[in-house]
């Protein structure tokens, strides 16, 4: 059985990541880019499918580990009859993405510990073998256009296609292990001084994390939940071009030995405006000003062709297709490495991208007048495209429908629009913007309420419930007193949660076009937390709020999903728009005009609401 996905820690530079296992197994590593190909794979498979372990060779007694405060450097520290060591894990910074690195660090604490190092080297996720040769630093390793480096004062043995290694620490001494990667073309160009490159890296990330400004109290219970996930987003995010990508992983499974396995290492317009409001509220307006420019890039061309996701460089062709060499995290298959869900169509992607551009002018990142002139192009395009049925914000793949939330997303493209004229002087046809605007929301209250529900329900046409319908108040579709948001949060309640935790929906009744089930969905959890402190519920958002800040792991990452019953997270790992959720609630709960309640305040309070439910 694979290991339970809390028990990986997260580190990466911004070029790339890693994912190391409580027992000093590096058990994922994709090079050179978070999209890259993997070179350990088996956190998918076997360790034969590449892993790079470091551990004692007798038993351990003990083992703790943490995160240095503000960074991504991970410490491991095992306690053994014989000592204590610790295994320092860090990826130090580099412009270079053509060249990127992972050290690991043995350092004894007390006594002396035997130790084992054991390198499974596999490119192209663990089905291509490299050629392997001694060097007086270590050895390298070539497959085609991949090249690896493996340095340090170790001696190292081949044995049946690993590399294998048995030392001694004592306390005191440090032993360094570097990996690099480059272009089989180009040579290994980097500085190898690793106590150096340790220091470079915890004084980046602690500058960077020190900007940090939930909060003015620094004892706050919550702040370090809200630094560790403001760090898990900037190491999320590919520093040459700024784009976030929803997960460091692929195919992680929504079930365990389910195939609602899915590749996340792309950037999701979706994600936008929640990801832009927890970094400006948080004090980043560098990076978020770095997202939008992303989303400016990547969104750019003809408003016909606007996408749901693209990869770190914009790149449009996502192509899925299956590994079959890989069994899969817990038999989980198939094992998917790019994403489908590219090509659907989800109505809903021009509201978000319509918001967050909205959200980039409210906090007076930098103007462009291109910018405004791409978005009434999307305004007009969307005009004569919003009654279509689409693929909803889940990416079914059980056919297009008419999706409450999307036409809400609609709704919110039009009134964006018709704020950018009135509140902030750019030039529009405002006039026809809401005409178009008040249809939507016609259309919505009629077709998207069910009276016998008492609740909006997913589709129209159906019964079905759907967790998105809890952004309806902080889209400012309609306040959070009035009945029919207050109705659906309380139908989404009763039927949507299990455990104290929250459904997206419930794929038997959803349709989706996918087999099994799924756990629930972090960043539903959290949504229903805003709108429970929208509507004046605090004691019960806090509760909500410290329940989910209970299911992080020990180090404060979350997954996508969580099974309440079985006590593990499920899905890719670490999880953005998880972690963009827990800022996001925090901010909202420490503040009467949190993000959820500012992103409300954009819609006019006298169009939303109405006499009387129904």
């Amino acid at each position: 059985m694979s290991r339970p996905i809390e028990d990986y820690g997260f580190i990466g530079n911004m070029l790339s990541c890693a994912l190391v296992a409580r027992d000093g197994s590096m058990d994922w590593l994709c090079l050179p880019r978070f999209d890259g190909d993997a070179c350990f794979s088996a956190l998918l498979g076997t360790p034969e499918n590449g892993r790079w372990l470091i551990a004692p060779e007798g038993e351990v007694r003990a083992t703790t580990r943490r995160y240095r405060p503000g960074t991504t450097i991970l410490e491991t520290r095992f306690e053994t009859d014989e000592g204590a060591v610790t295994l320092i894990d860090f990826m130090p910074l580099a412009d270079d993405e053509e060249h990127v690195d992972v050290v690991r660090l043995v350092r004894g604490e007390r006594g002396r510990v035997r130790m084992r190092m054991e390198l499974v080297l596999r490119f192209d996720y663990g089905g291509v073998v490299p050629w392997i040769r001694r060097a007086d630093f270590g050895l390298r390793a070539v497959a085609g256009p991949d090249a690896l480096e493996v340095r340090t004062p170790v001696a190292l043995e081949g044995r049946a296609m690993r590399t294998v290694a048995s030392f001694d620490v004592g306390e005191g001494a440090t032993v360094p292990f570097g990996l690099t990667w480059h272009p089989s073309h180009r040579p290994a160009e980097r500085d190898w001084d690793p106590e150096k490159r340790l220091a470079e890296t915890e004084a980046w990330w602690c500058e960077w994390s020190g900007h940090c400004r939930f909060d003015r109290d620094e004892a706050h219970p919550w702040r370090d939940a809200v630094t560790r996930s403001l760090v898990t987003l900037k190491a999320l995010t590919f520093r040459p071009t700024g784009g976030i990508i929803a997960a460091a992983t692929t195919s992680l499974p929504e079930a365990i030995g389910g195939a609602r396995n899915w590749d996340y290492r792309y950037c999701w317009i979706r994600d936008a405006t929640l990801t832009l409001y927890a970094l400006l509220t948080s004090g980043y307006r560098d990076s978020a000003g770095a997202w939008r420019h992303w989303l400016l890039r990547a969104a750019a061309g003809h408003p016909r062709q606007l996408q749901i996701m693209y990869d770190l460089s914009g790149e449009r062709r996502l192509t899925e297709v299956e590994l079959p060499w890989l069994d899969g995290y817990g038999g989980s298959k198939p094992v998917r490495v790019g994403n489908a869900a590219y090509g659907q169509l989800q109505i809903d992607v021009y509201g978000e991208l319509m918001d967050a551009l909205h959200v980039a002018r409210k906090f007076n990142l930098e103007p462009s007048r291109a910018s405004w002139q791409f978005q009434k192009a999307l305004l007009d395009e969307l005009e004569g495209k919003w009654r279509q049925p689409d693929e909803g914000i889940w990416e079914v793949r059980g056919g297009r429908r008419n999706f409450t939330h999307s036409r809400l997303m609609a709704w919110v493209a039009f009134d964006r629009g018709v704020k950018a004229v009135e509140d902030q002087g750019l030039d529009g046809p405002a006039a026809r913007w809401r005409k178009v605007r008040d249809a939507i929301r016609a259309d919505i209250l009629e077709n998207g309420w069910s009276e016998k529900r008492g609740s909006f329900v997913q589709a129209y046409g159906g019964e079905a419930l759907d967790a998105s319908l809890l952004l309806i108040p902080s889209v400012g579709f309609l306040p959070p007193d009035d009945p029919r948001v207050v109705g659906t949060v309380e139908a989404i309640r009763k039927d949507l949660v299990e455990d104290g935790f929250v459904l997206r929906y419930r794929p038997e009744h959803a349709k989706d076009g996918l087999e099994g089930g799924e756990g629930t969905f972090l960043v539903c959890s959290f949504w229903l937390a805003d709108a429970l402190a929208m509507m004046g519920r605090l004691e019960e958002a806090e509760e909500l709020f410290e329940r989910l800040l209970a299911v992080r792991n020990d180090l404060g990452l979350l997954a996508e999903e969580y099974d309440p019953r079985a006590k593990r997270q499920l899905g890719n790992f670490p999880q953005a728009f998880s972690h963009v959720g827990l800022v996001n609630t925090a901010n909202n709960l420490i503040s009467a005009h949190g993000p959820a309640r500012q992103r409300a305040e954009r819609a006019t309070p006298a169009e939303q609401r109405p006499a009387a439910a129904g």
